[in-house]
């Protein structure tokens, strides 16, 4: 599902692939609540029946337009996996900026 013109208030997820995100988009789900997921691959996620996604990537902000459409609340639960100390701390602070 992909449809960033609902209507709806919705809570949005990021990293809603790892570990916590997965858990947090299933409670949401199972307490009702409306959920977007912003993922970079989302035909690899395993989410819940209902769950909206958009595809794209904290690092590229262009490809953010309408994923924060008529949000109330956004999770930010990723960070930078790969590369060096100096890089993944470049990549994080430019991810969680974009966020924001």
């Amino acid at each position: 599902m992909n449809n960033v013109d609902s209507g709806q208030a919705k809570v949005l997820v990021t990293g809603a692939s790892g570990f916590i995100g997965r858990r947090l988009v299933s409670a949401l789900v199972a307490e009702g609540v409306a959920v977007r997921c912003l993922m970079r691959h989302p035909e690899k996620a395993a989410l819940p029946s209902g769950v909206e996604t958009v595809t794209g990537d904290l690092l590229d902000r262009s490809s953010l337009d309408g994923a924060f459409r008529g949000i109330e609340t956004a999770y930010y639960l990723v960070h930078a996996m790969s590369g060096d100390r100096a890089g993944f701390e470049r990549r994080d602070r430019e991810a969680a900026q974009n966020f924001v």
